[in-house]
């Protein structure tokens, strides 16, 4: 691993009878991409990477109904049997045989995909095809942890890390009715967003929150993050990090009632209702797209290295119209 990725021609796959072919209009470059490059998950090769997916529906398989070529869709990149005891007692996310589009499949990287008919999300008129393609990963990650926090109208929430995720957990926070949205970064150009789209920007976690959203994965800023919450409040832990945590139990959590949650993905039902809130003009998550490059494996490189190194960039999007 570690690897950069190469530009490659690889044949179509034939439909089966379930599935659709969808010409990929937009896929964005996502944090996680870098690390599966890097080789965290231990990704199996040759592999096509990608998961925040949109395009325009070009055939579908014998048996699907309710779909037809030319629709507009994003993907749900989730697969999963939907039946199994871990799909129906615990969520898709966590089904004993999932797989990941971009991760243990091939993702959107390419012109085309080939999904479960099941696995589509319809795209309103009214939003653009590079916006749905991020809100499949970063505004639905996002969106998800929200929810598993309990989030409440008048609630104080903490962003750690203010890119994609953290854009669209303010953009969340406001439509929910946060009371207070507190963003955590370092790089000016982000901080200076967040404060345009009305959050507060700190270095210093002195007040008091309800909630912590942590994007980051860096433990001192986490158990800091932690130690600024109220008496009954919820830690998220939403980056992917296998970095230790060192905090007293009572001191830090027991006596305050504090909760530490991990967040792990997102369902599509709450795909589907983020589309109505961008449909209806709740949701705006445009602004977090600061690039669009083409489909190109040098550009997609660099953007990946910039990810590693640390980038004044929001959202890069792998954008071909639409």
């Amino acid at each position: 691993m570690h690897a950069p990725l190469t530009d490659a021609d690889i044949a179509q796959r034939d439909l089966v009878a379930d599935e659709v072919r969808v010409a990929i209009s937009a896929c964005g470059i996502c944090h996680s991409d870098a690390h599966y490059r890097a080789g965290v998950g231990h990704i199996a090769l040759p592999r096509t990477l990608g998961h925040e997916i949109a395009g325009v529906v070009a055939n579908v398989g014998c048996d699907v109904s309710g779909w037809r070529a030319g629709e507009r869709v994003a993907v749900h990149y989730l697969l999963s049997c939907g039946t199994c005891e871990r799909c129906v007692r615990y969520g898709e996310q966590f089904c004993s045989s999932g797989q990941m589009i971009g991760k243990e499949r091939d993702g959107g990287y390419a012109e085309s995909i080939v999904v479960p008919a099941r696995n589509l999300v319809a795209v309103p008129d009214n939003v653009a095809l590079d916006v749905a393609a991020v809100m499949m990963c970063s505004t639905a990650t996002a969106y998800h942890a929200l929810r598993l926090a309990e989030m409440t109208a008048g609630a104080a929430i903490l962003v750690l890390g203010f890119g994609g995720l953290g854009f669209s957990a303010l953009q969340l926070g406001k439509m929910l009715g946060a009371e207070r949205v507190g963003v955590v970064d370092i790089v000016p150009e982000k901080l200076a967003l967040a404060r345009d789209h009305g959050a507060v920007t700190t270095d210093v976690l002195d007040a008091r929150y309800d909630i912590a959203l942590d994007f980051v994965g860096k433990p001192a800023l986490t158990i800091a993050a932690l130690r600024a919450l109220a008496p009954g409040g919820r830690l998220l832990l939403v980056a992917l990090s296998e970095a230790p945590l060192d905090f007293n139990p009572y001191r830090d959590v027991l006596a305050h009632e504090r909760r530490i949650v991990g967040s792990s993905d997102h369902t599509k039902e709450e795909l589907i209702e983020l589309m109505t809130f961008a449909g209806d003009g709740r949701l705006d998550i445009a602004p977090v797209i600061s690039r669009r490059i083409a489909r190109d494996a040098a550009a997609i490189n660099a953007t990946l290295d910039d990810l590693d190194r640390g980038t004044a960039s929001f959202r890069t999007v792998i954008s071909t119209g639409g």
